[in-house]
């Protein structure tokens, strides 16, 4: 289902200025040079700041082979998302979360991720992205800075499940050395999201070359990650925030662990029955109150 990856959105402007309207050009101009804040204006919005219609806008998403407005906005999403510092993206959303709940405009942007996210995710690689987890010998995932909560999050259930799970962490040496003994037998995730981290990236492609099968979990398959990965997992981040927003990536990080479980469910039962009698044995959760009285 994943969407056709065209020219980027300046490339488009460039080939076809010269063909465009009096009224198109003036949306090219007011675009390329208001990038930050055009990105998430509705097209009547966009119109009435260049002075023309919401139809002018629309048309001019298809003059430059969008299939509407709403695919040429995520193009300048896409373009921002690389260019903006932590800081400008503070300033900008901070611009545009003064009218309004901010918890609103927060978890309608997080849906909207989600919803674009089962519209290009392919079924297809997901299956293989299965498969592939189930057939490693070993699992390396990396994930750094904002992603690192993400590689924690997924190593935490597939280790329950497989234990064969190695996390990389900067804190306890170099990266590269502990992907020292990656094989072709094995499987390394990569997960990372805008503003790409060079370290994963180049990580990522260090396994790659000692012969290990590849995933990528990221928003593209065009990222530094997904054109180098053998399957590629992507998830949306659109937020108007310096604030990376992974709700669509743990949903598929979810998808992943419940897929994983369901296909080794004699062996994943018997590995939690074992590890309900650790819990209970060393008090590890709260239980429930026993003559007016709270258990620990």
């Amino acid at each position: 289902m994943g969407n056709k990856k065209g020219p980027d959105f300046l490339e488009r402007i460039k080939s076809n200025f010269q063909n465009m309207s009096r009224g198109q050009k003036a949306l090219a101009e007011y675009i390329t040079s208001n990038y930050d804040k055009a990105a998430f204006l509705t097209a009547a919005k966009l119109g009435d700041i260049v002075g023309l219609s919401e139809s002018t806008v629309v048309r001019f998403a298809y003059a430059l082979g969008y299939q509407g407005y709403p695919e040429l906005q995520n193009a300048i999403q896409e373009m921002l998302k690389d260019k903006l510092t932590t800081v400008a993206r503070l300033e900008l959303s901070a611009e545009q979360m003064q009218q309004g709940s901010i918890l609103q405009k927060v978890m309608q942007a997080d849906m909207k991720n989600m919803r674009m996210t089962l519209e290009d995710i392919s079924e297809d690689t997901f299956k293989k992205a299965v498969d592939a987890i189930l057939k490693a010998e070993r699992i390396y995932l990396i994930g750094l800075r904002s992603a690192t909560s993400l590689a924690h999050f997924l190593g935490y259930y597939l280790n329950m499940i497989l234990r064969n799970v190695n996390i990389t962490s900067p804190s306890i040496g170099d990266i590269f050395e502990q992907l020292l003994a990656v094989k072709k037998e094995d499987l390394v995730i990569g997960i990372s999201f805008p503003r790409y981290t060079r370290t994963t990236v180049e990580a990522f492609e260090f396994a790659k070359k000692q012969g290990a099968a590849t995933i990528a979990i990221t928003d593209s398959a065009l990222s530094p990650m997904g054109q180098k990965a053998d399957l590629t997992l992507t998830a949306k981040s659109n937020i108007n925030s310096f604030v990376d927003s992974f709700v669509a990536a743990m949903s598929v990080l979810n998808a992943l662990i419940i897929a994983v479980a369901m296909r080794e469910k004699s062996r994943v039962s018997k590995t939690l029955a074992t590890l309900e009698e650790v819990w209970e044995q060393h008090h590890v959760f709260v239980a429930k109150e026993e003559n007016g009285h709270l258990m620990i």
